[in-house]
């Protein structure tokens, strides 16, 4: 079908007054048009990685608590975790008493904790720290992410959804120009929305909307690209509605940002959608004052919801093909500040769960007596994780997405 001028504007007319409708992945899109090359590029693997942000910078020294280390109580004398409250994995360490769920998935062998993660010369700035991470670039010269690198580097059916960002915004670990990454809220927002001021022309607009991509000159690069993702993106939003529908849990989920996008992402795994890649965001760790009591709650919340979230997909059959890993673009100073908190800092732990994990202690404990300028020294570039994750889990050629070689970590099964 070909429209002419008039046809075509008029169409457009009823398209663009139905643009606050639209969900997010259309309007994204926009800006790309004029781009060259472009094609949508979808996973054509089996395995899946979950990337849970813990955005604000958590505080390592009380989630992975020294408690046999007595610098560590002269550091914290008021917001230190005491031994009583502990859960205890060695004579040396234990978790904070929060992360009872994470103890569990300890004993079962399918929680990693790679400990002393950083980078040299950190960021104390909220918003460079996430873009080295995000990036893997610590230059911060890389405008894409590291995930975007992998995803834009593979061939997959564009009718797939290889990566699911939960949240208004798509993460930027997934930044690439060669790849259409949806951000989804919930599943019932992820659809073609009526006008609910204007219902009766709702099936109108819809079928104006349709009748303009349809219509886009196969000969159009950039008309092929939003093309092919508006049609993708209706057949993802299809999808995630059937796989909704589908799916019944008896796992109840904490009722909190977490568990919800946690569910959401197990419900397209669940649906066999094609997913890869997920990334799932909580906030609220930045704790300059008051800490114990806000960290308490989110030390919960974090392992409550991955603990559900592997055991759902354990009911469903699908955990062995789920690896999850926790990243925080900071930790905090090793001594506590004069309000019960503690300010931006360097390194601190990371976790991986799942039943891919080969479960135990990696890295190496940073030395609270030989302090950088009041900060703990990192063990562990945050890059050999990835490289590990990369090389071992996706099977992709590390050195080329992280532009450098790595050490691996031997926390895969």
């Amino acid at each position: 079908m070909r429209l002419t001028r008039g046809e075509f504007l008029q169409q457009m007319a009823l398209v663009g007054a139905s643009g606050p409708f639209m969900p997010a992945v259309f309007q994204r899109l926009l800006p790309l048009a004029s781009a060259e090359g472009i094609s949508a590029q979808q996973a054509a693997n089996d395995r899946v990685l979950v990337i849970v942000q813990m955005a604000g910078g958590n505080d390592g020294l009380n989630t992975v608590v020294p408690y046999g280390d007595g610098k560590y109580y002269d550091l914290r004398k008021n917001t230190g975790i005491q031994p009583a409250q502990v859960i205890p994995l060695n004579n040396e360490i234990g978790l904070h008493s929060s992360l009872t769920s994470f103890k569990q998935m300890w004993v079962n062998g399918t929680l990693a904790i790679v400990e002393g993660v950083g980078y040299p010369n950190p960021s104390f700035s909220h918003f460079e720290a996430m873009r080295i991470w995000q990036s893997a670039d610590p230059a911060l010269k890389i405008q894409d992410g590291w995930l975007g690198r992998y995803m834009g580097g593979i061939r997959n059916d564009p009718q797939a959804m290889s990566a699911l960002s939960v949240g208004k915004s798509v993460a930027q670990s997934m930044y690439n120009v060669k790849v259409s990454v949806p951000s989804v809220e919930d599943i019932q927002s992820y659809a073609l929305q009526g006008d609910l001021w204007a219902p009766l022309v709702t099936a109108s607009r819809l079928e104006a909307l349709n009748n303009l991509y349809s219509a886009m000159p196969p000969t159009l690069t950039a008309g092929a690209l939003l093309k092919g993702t508006y049609e993708s993106a209706l057949s993802t939003s299809r999808k995630l509605q059937d796989a909704d529908k589908a799916y019944t849990t008896t796992v109840v989920y904490p009722q909190n940002e977490l568990g919800r996008g946690l569910k959401l992402i197990a419900e397209a795994i669940c649906g066999d959608l094609g997913l890869q890649i997920c990334h799932v965001s909580i906030g609220g760790w930045d704790t300059h004052a008051s800490q114990n009591i806000t960290h308490s709650r989110l030390l919960a919340y974090l392992a409550d919801g991955i603990r559900m979230f592997h055991e759902d997909l354990k009911a469903h059959g699908k955990d062995k093909n789920v690896l999850i890993m926790t990243w925080s673009e900071f930790g905090r100073r090793a001594q506590e500040n004069g309000s019960a908190g503690t300010d931006h800092g360097t390194a601190g732990p990371l976790f991986l769960a799942g039943t891919p994990v080969k479960g135990g202690l990696y890295g190496q404990r940073p030395d609270l007596t030989k302090l950088d300028n009041g900060n703990l020294s990192f063990t562990v570039d945050f890059r050999s994780v990835y490289s590990t994750i990369l090389e071992k889990w996706l099977n992709a050629p590390a050195a080329v997405i992280l532009g450098g070689s790595f050490e691996a970590l031997p926390f895969l099964a």
